[in-house]
């Protein structure tokens, strides 16, 4: 019959679903172990806890500092992602709209960081932090973010400011706009999108960054994914419920700002508006 799926097709569609479903599975029976067993009281050998409480999440609320932790959270993630966007977006129009000797060059510098594994520069970074005096805080832990996330912005935005006719810049200097006016009320407008994508990308980007972080924080300068990660390794002292509960609080603060990200962010409607404006 016409449009009918040869069976060769059918048998490889089928076999492709099949291990997608297993993964996802798998991954939701993952989540799902962990989020009962923070609110499980005992746990041996059953489908199911003995009973259920929400005690465990006082008791990491308390423990494990979450209030402190979560504003340093916080506070490293705005600050990157600040930064990030003061830096990498005029570097990335930079980039787009001159040509000078070396530009591959520095292009592929910028990208090294996103292309090597965090833990291959981190360790190197984070001795020339110490040594420089700047590492054990909330700067430098934010410094050293900045490394991957400044290349990922100027990567994200390179593209999207070509897109862009620079007629559009000329006429608004034609028309007597001078450099500040024409980025706030010509390029920032068109770029917005562009930009938002980028650093609400960096957000959630941050946000797991584990190895760079433990690298340089302190004990007063560390966020969700490094605590977690201590008291993972000081399980024998700690109930695991406790932990498990802990990265439920994790989970969900990640998924929230993933969730925002996808909501702000759509690729198709920043193509579209990319095309328009060129």
């Amino acid at each position: 019959m016409r449009g009918r799926m040869p069976a060769g097709e059918r048998l490889w569609a089928t076999a492709i679903w099949v291990i997608v479903g297993f993964f996802v599975l798998n991954l939701l029976a993952l989540i799902a172990t962990v989020v009962v067993s923070s609110f499980g009281t005992r746990w041996l050998g059953t489908w199911l806890p003995a009973g259920f409480t929400t005690r465990w999440y006082a008791s990491a609320w308390e423990e494990f500092q979450l209030p402190d932790v979560l504003l340093t959270t916080l506070e490293v993630v705005g600050a990157v992602v600040v930064l990030s966007g003061v830096l990498g977006v005029p570097a990335a129009y930079a980039m787009a709209r001159r040509d000078f000797p070396g530009k591959a060059l520095l292009m592929l510098v910028f990208l090294l960081p996103l292309l090597v594994p965090p833990i291959t520069f981190g360790i190197p970074l984070a001795t020339v932090l110490y040594r420089a005096g700047l590492a054990g805080d909330i700067g430098g832990v934010i410094l050293a973010n900045l490394v991957p996330t400044v290349p990922f912005v100027i990567l994200i935005m390179v593209p999207f400011i070509q897109q862009i006719d620079p007629r559009v810049e000329s006429a608004a200097r034609v028309f007597g706009a001078g450099t500040f006016r024409m980025f706030v009320h010509v390029l920032l407008p068109l770029l917005a999108p562009g930009i938002l994508a980028a650093l609400l990308l960096v957000l959630v980007r941050t946000i797991a960054m584990f190895e760079l972080t433990f690298l340089t924080a302190g004990p007063t300068s560390q966020t969700l994914v490094v605590a977690l990660y201590y008291a993972v390794f000081a399980a024998g002292v700690r109930a695991g419920q406790s932990i498990d509960a802990m990265a439920v609080v994790y989970m969900v603060t990640s998924l929230l700002w993933l969730l925002i990200a996808l909501r702000f962010v759509n690729p198709t409607q920043i193509v579209t508006r990319g095309k328009r404006a060129g």
